[in-house]
């Protein structure tokens, strides 16, 4: 069949592609960064820091997973390959089914690991911190951000991340006034750097009984989570530190003391809350390393030498530019304001699937092609 003859010629035209994609991941480099994680975890007292073996264990699974997905990638060439090759030989037409499928799967796979190779950041594979604030609006506006919150989590469960609540305020009547959570998985931030700013939704809203359109916004920051050994000084005088009765979903423990924590940085204002672990002492720690988080991410995006030059810059950071609006009537349409990328499919993108703006932002990000807003 002339389809098969055709198919053969595209896979071919990939393979080079693929043994670029193996130098691209430098996997010798990752086997080699595994037996040295491997070889730790086999050393006395490994277990004495659980925090520290279990981020070593954390690594050393995620570095296997990159070896892991370039194996079956590896695998399902040389699977679609043999298909081709006994579909022509026999001429047996029942394959072609087979064949497209495993084909578009491959091709697919190849250019999403092919993309995780533009993320070279020297943050990029660290774990993501992201932020929700809703917009003046008030419900509307918190049903929102619940929205945008669920369709993050979603995202990362496809993905095979982990995420955990770092901090949750209910909204009064609806919805989510502003949350915190950490996503834990390689490439993490440098996947989701490409969602920070204001975010729109047009629909008819839930919550007006007259039926009519309303245009909402809510804000997201993202900001990799940095490690302990990273040096940024912050002053205990600039400090304010109130401590709270947590609430939200954070489980029923958290009401019973005022074990959350709210550090306001006062010289550039910006606030950061935990309140997802046991104790006032962890939840400040977290807070402390969110608030690093937040200052580094600034200085580093805006080129600052010092963190003494923030100045005010959290105002425009919260809400930053609008790059992404959601339509839900009276159509459906989802557009990015920097790429030009769009989908009719509203409902599968608010259940996670959002791989097609994050492709489209990294490819534009490489080529120097984003659109300023």
């Amino acid at each position: 069949m002339l389809q098969y003859d055709e198919y053969k010629v595209k896979l071919q035209n990939l393979k080079p592609e693929l043994m670029e994609l193996k130098d691209a991941l430098g996997l010798e480099k990752v086997q080699k960064e595994i037996a040295e994680l491997e070889h730790k975890a086999t050393e006395p007292g490994f277990w004495d820091d659980m925090e520290h073996s279990q981020k070593i264990l954390q690594k050393t699974s995620q570095l296997k997973a990159v070896l892991e997905n370039y194996d079956k990638l590896s695998t399902l060439f040389d699977d679609t390959e043999t298909m081709l090759e006994i579909a022509i030989e026999e001429n047996d037409e029942s394959l072609l089914e087979e064949i497209t499928e495993s084909y578009e799967k491959f091709e697919s796979e190849l250019q999403a690991q092919k993309l995780s190779t533009l993320l070279t950041g020297e943050y990029d594979h660290s774990n993501a911190i992201l932020t929700f604030h809703s917009g003046a609006g008030g419900t509307e506006a918190q049903d929102w951000v619940e929205m945008l919150y669920r369709m993050y989590t979603r995202w990362a469960e496809r993905h095979g991340f982990q995420y955990k609540i770092l901090d949750y305020l209910e909204g009064d009547e609806a919805g989510i006034k502003s949350a915190s959570i950490l996503i834990e998985g390689v490439n993490a931030y440098g996947y989701l750097k490409s969602e920070m700013g204001v975010h729109r939704l047009v629909r008819v809203s839930p919550f007006d009984s007259s039926g009519r359109r309303h245009t909402s916004f809510a804000s997201l920051e993202v900001m990799p989570e940095v490690e302990d050994d990273i040096q940024i000084e912050i002053k205990p005088d600039d400090l304010r530190v109130d401590t709270y009765r947590a609430s939200g979903a954070g489980g029923q423990h958290i009401n019973k003391t005022s074990s959350a924590v709210r550090i306001t940085h006062l010289p550039t204002g910006i606030v950061v809350a935990c309140q997802n672990e046991r104790s006032q002492h962890q939840n400040r720690d977290m807070a402390m390393k969110m608030l690093k988080s937040k200052l580094f991410e600034i200085k580093e995006r805006e080129h600052l030498e010092k963190i003494d030059d923030i100045k005010g810059e959290q105002r425009e950071i919260a809400w930053g530019s609008q790059i992404r609006s959601y339509v839900f009537m009276p159509y459906t349409l989802v557009k990015d304001h920097r790429t030009g990328f769009e989908t009719g499919n509203v409902n599968a993108v608010m259940d996670g699937d959002l791989d097609g703006f994050i492709n489209a932002y990294l490819k534009a990000l490489s080529l120097g092609e984003l659109k300023q807003q």
